[in-house]
């Protein structure tokens, strides 16, 4: 088994990193794939959720493998879950220091979710240059989404503008993920129905595609 590594990264703090790493690691598992998430965000965000998550009744909830490691460590552990899972998900710090720039190395696809502002689409810049330096492709994720206004199609023409490849998929500003997170879980496990486990699931078969 060797499985494609997916790291999530942005420069910019706030972006929505380990939402969208746990909501990815839990609706892949929900499609079959044996799914391990990697913490090296020293803040540790990730590594809490699953920690809720272990109190979770197992027949309510998708197998999940979840490790806590230094960046500077991370080769390594990459190396052993590359042999036992299908999909390794990266959650990386906030910036493009030694363990982004680790992560973003190691990956098969580099997620940058992208919240409505020109804040997250200046902060790209940074995970972009350390994506083409490592010959790493790379898909831009517009999240925390407002339901109406030109707000997407005006995101998308700057961003197209900048020659800078962004997903069909767009996550929401859905309460339901806020929902999920709380209890260590997915909207796919709280929510199957909704449009924000709608929203995931189109995101996966994006990045599969892309895979």
């Amino acid at each position: 088994m060797a499985a494609k590594i997916i790291t999530i990264a942005q420069q910019k703090g706030g972006a929505g990193k380990t939402t969208l790493a746990a909501q990815l690691g839990v609706a892949f598992s929900a499609a079959g794939k044996q799914v391990a998430l990697v913490d090296i965000d020293p803040q540790g965000s990730l590594s809490a959720w699953h920690s809720v998550r272990k109190d979770t009744p197992a027949d309510t909830s998708r197998p999940v493998e979840m490790v806590q490691v230094a960046g500077y460590r991370a080769s390594n552990e990459l190396t052993r879950l590359k042999r036992a899972s299908d999909i390794v998900i990266i959650d990386s710090p906030p910036h493009a220091e030694t363990e982004a720039k680790v992560a973003v190395r190691a990956a098969d696809l580099v997620l940058i979710p992208v919240q409505p502002s020109p804040m997250d689409i200046w902060a790209t810049d940074a995970t972009m240059d350390l994506a083409r330096t490592s010959s790493v492709p790379v898909l831009l994720v517009l999240n925390r989404v407002p339901p109406r206004g030109k707000v997407i199609d005006a995101m998308r023409e700057q961003l197209a503008k900048n020659g800078l490849p962004v997903a069909n998929s767009v996550l929401g500003n859905r309460v339901a993920f806020v929902a999920s997170m709380l209890e260590g879980q997915a909207v796919v496990e709280t929510a199957s129905r909704s449009a924000a486990a709608d929203d995931i699931r189109n995101l996966v078969s994006e990045i599969q595609s892309k895979l």
